[in-house]
């Protein structure tokens, strides 16, 4: 993140942003929220306990129709998207040639002819063309810039959300329905990237401040920034796009094998997939891990993880965590120090510090069932 200039794009919510209090940062080209008055640490801890609500209107949607809109994604990913039954979404991933992640995206099926895509803000002009590059001329795919997108995540968030939307009463997990939500038109998944239950909710831009005003009013309910949300999928061992993953890391490296659906293993015919199956078969050389550091001192992004005190691998991400209070770290190290329970230490301001390998993620998901 980097102070904000001129140049950045603003959400449909800055307004309302900058008269909560918000602090403005720049992140992948938009001023958006790092935190509010109440402090990453009061966000982190509404979202846990009972509801937040952030603003992700930054992140690219768009449209893919046609009657061969499935089949024409599934080339471009590792994913059963020709399987994806209409009111359902997944999550995968576009590989380049080399198997390594271009984005990870979000793709759920209105229609049998309409899949609706939602990229990552700093890869979306990227993805888009890439897709477009690839379809057949009887597919199209339209942007929706003027769609705004609210994440309202925590256990209490569907409680609270009842009384707006009520068609939402038997949303499963990883489902997705056009219906009302305090009676404006919206898109909403049950989904999100916190670990938590709760919904991410698609609506135009020109209604997001009314509807979020409306959430923000409910009990409990705290605005939530960036800050809160990366420390939040951290603790869930979610990855970030362009610092857990990226286009020199592939699926099975990042611990995201299980994004390769069954299908799709027989075959391996999307890009990178030779090589990928080649990986899957040998094993990796490298693999993102979890970490727990003793003591209270962090590891941030670019840490050197150390076996021995040899390097071995970097910290892609590091936080203190606020749930387990201790600090805890992802990374990528040789795949033969890669076992939970791995005793390697982590070097924080030219000291060695003790850490131990453990399963992610950090905290069991709270998803609905």
């Amino acid at each position: 993140m980097t102070e904000e200039s001129e140049a950045l794009h603003v959400s449909p919510l800055d307004g309302l942003h900058r008269a909560l209090g918000a602090r403005m940062v720049g992140f992948a080209g938009y001023a958006m929220p790092v935190s509010y008055p109440a402090g990453i640490l009061a966000e982190h801890r509404a979202c846990r306990e009972e509801a937040a609500l952030f603003d992700v209107s930054h992140m690219g949607q768009a449209g893919l129709r046609g009657m061969a809109a499935a089949a024409a994604l599934e080339r471009l990913v590792p994913g059963d998207i020709a399987g994806l039954a209409p009111g359902r979404q997944r999550y995968t991933l576009l590989t380049n040639a080399a198997g390594g992640i271009l984005d990870d995206l979000m793709v759920a099926r209105l229609a049998e002819d309409h899949l609706f895509l939602i990229v990552n803000a700093a890869r979306k002009a990227a993805d888009f063309a890439h897709i477009t590059a690839h379809l057949p001329p009887e597919v199209t795919l339209t942007p929706h810039p003027e769609r705004a997108l609210l994440a309202f995540q925590g256990p209490k968030a569907m409680t609270l959300l009842a009384p707006l939307a009520p068609a939402l009463a038997d949303l499963r997990f990883m489902a997705v329905r056009e219906c009302g939500v305090a009676g404006i038109p919206c898109l909403v998944s049950r989904s999100g990237y916190t670990g938590e239950d709760g919904v991410e909710i698609s609506l135009p831009a020109a209604a997001a401040e009314g509807l979020a005003r409306t959430l923000l009013a409910l009990p409990g309910v705290l605005p939530a920034g960036l800050g809160a949300r990366d420390l939040l999928r951290l603790e869930a061992g979610l990855c970030l796009y362009g610092q857990d993953i990226d286009e020199t890391t592939t699926p099975i490296a990042a611990n995201l094998a299980w994004t390769i659906a069954k299908r799709r293993r027989e075959a391996w015919d999307f890009p990178g997939g030779t090589a990928i199956a080649a990986e899957w078969q040998a094993g990796p050389a490298r693999k993102r891990i979890g970490l727990r550091l003793e003591g209270r001192a962090p590891a941030r992004s670019g840490a050197a993880i150390l076996a021995d005190g040899r390097e071995i691998g970097r910290v892609t991400s590091g936080s203190f965590s606020p749930t387990l209070s201790a600090p805890i770290a992802m990374g990528y190290v040789a795949a033969a120090f890669a076992t939970p329970g791995t005793a390697l230490a982590v070097s924080v301001r030219e000291r060695a510090l003790a850490a131990s390998v453990v399963p992610l993620p950090f905290l069991p998901h709270r998803y609905a069932s």
